[in-house]
């Protein structure tokens, strides 16, 4: 962009209000320098500048590793196009995030090609990292009103979206709507199946075709958010730990629900139980889809009461990257009322003081610091709770 407009610059030259430049036979030979010398200083002038004004949009680039953007950061870099993203190089097209979140690859070959990743881990073009947000759902979003707020301003360069759900559902959103297009080839998911977790990582392979794509947050058509987009982004794209839940739970829903089948490779004390819903960076993401040592094993043995969505990242994550997970969640669930689901929230449980208390649940640590700042999405809600929420959001959920 500088150099175009530094281009430009020559015909514009003039002594004494002429075009001395663009025609050298008007201009007068005492006041101006012979062609052959001007040309080197011009060029010497636009290259000067091209770089100062990389300095000034570059203040804190790092050679390699994730920008910390401040909040107001967030909304200015949205706002700008990746160096990926101009011209039509070869680079170009590989780093281009799908138009559409369709394709006709099979599981396997899905699988296949996002299990790849590149082992120079510096980028050669300015990169943004994005964070996936991939809803598991059965079909409708009714919340989507919500969501479509919370996402509103940011820009797609921050962001990207994937929907798994019932195969055979079609989904009616205009071209406007973040969710248009943005529904992956899906496969039958039941809860407490193994297929459930098949459909997780089938989001997960999904989005890292997406290349931009470097934090991956699982939620379901009852999440809703607990703060503005730019404290979400910034939240989860400066922690140095992906947010899975893991604890030993010696009872009859934990460590009874382990197979002996899954020795050597998961022994009963590394066993560990967790919530389905999770956030993982890049690395664990390719980690997870292209699993061929821990997950065949708990596809075969881990059926009910063994659960693979509760049990397969805690213990699978605790043993190969314990130090890389922060044992907690960042969706917040109410399991008070007991039983195999969670509360359910309706219009009449959603006001001020119920979502004050949600977002303020708990102090956790974040990057080894205590934080009061802990969940970042909260579950699960009915369709009557929409209209609540989106006169709550502005004043109490910041968007």
């Amino acid at each position: 962009m500088q150099m175009q407009g530094g281009g430009a610059a020559p015909a514009a030259v003039s002594v004494n209000g002429k075009d001395s430049f663009g025609n050298p036979a008007r201009a007068a030979p005492s006041r101006s320098l012979p062609l052959k010398l001007l040309k080197p200083f011009l060029l010497i002038a636009v290259l000067a500048t091209g770089v100062l004004a990389a300095g000034l949009l570059l203040p804190g680039a790092s050679s390699y590793g994730l920008p910390r953007l401040t909040v107001p950061d967030v909304l200015a870099a949205s706002r700008q196009t990746p160096c990926a993203e101009k011209g039509d190089g070869a680079l170009e097209r590989w780093t281009r995030p799908p138009a559409s979140a369709w394709h006709n690859m099979t599981d396997e070959e899905l699988l296949w090609v996002a299990s790849m990743q590149p082992r120079v881990r510096r980028y050669p073009y300015r990169r943004l990292p994005k964070v996936a947000f991939m809803f598991l759902t059965r079909g409708p979003l009714p919340l989507a009103p919500l969501w479509e707020r919370f996402f509103n301003g940011s820009g797609p360069v921050l962001f990207s979206v994937y929907v798994h759900s019932t195969p055979g559902y079609r989904p009616d959103f205009p071209p406007t709507s973040v969710f248009y297009r943005r529904q992956v080839p899906s496969q039958v998911a039941r809860w407490g199946e193994t297929n459930m977790f098949d459909a997780e990582r089938r989001l997960l392979a999904n989005a890292l075709l997406d290349s931009g794509n470097e934090r991956f947050v699982l939620v379901s058509e009852t999440c809703v958010p607990l703060h503005g987009f730019p404290a979400v982004y910034r939240y989860l794209t400066q922690s140095r730990h992906s947010f899975v839940g893991s604890f030993y739970d010696p009872g009859p829903h934990g460590r009874g629900r382990y197979r002996a089948g899954l020795a050597p490779e998961v022994s009963p004390e590394q066993w560990r139980k967790g919530a389905q819903w999770f956030e993982l960076e890049r690395s664990l993401a390719v980690f997870v889809v292209g699993d061929d040592r821990y997950y065949p094993k708990f596809r075969e043995l881990c059926r009910p009461p063994c659960y693979v969505d509760e049990h397969y990242l805690p213990t699978v994550l605790s043993i190969e990257a314990a130090g890389r997970i922060a044992n907690r969640s960042v969706t917040w669930v109410d399991w008070s009322r007991g039983g195999a689901h969670p509360a359910t929230f309706g219009e009449a449980d959603v006001g001020e003081a119920f979502l004050t208390k949600v977002a303020a649940q708990q102090t956790c640590l974040y990057n080894g610091q205590p934080s009061e700042v802990c969940f970042l999405f909260a579950r699960k809600f009915a369709p009557s709770a929409l209209q609540p929420l989106l006169a709550l959001a502005p004043t109490l959920l910041g968007y």
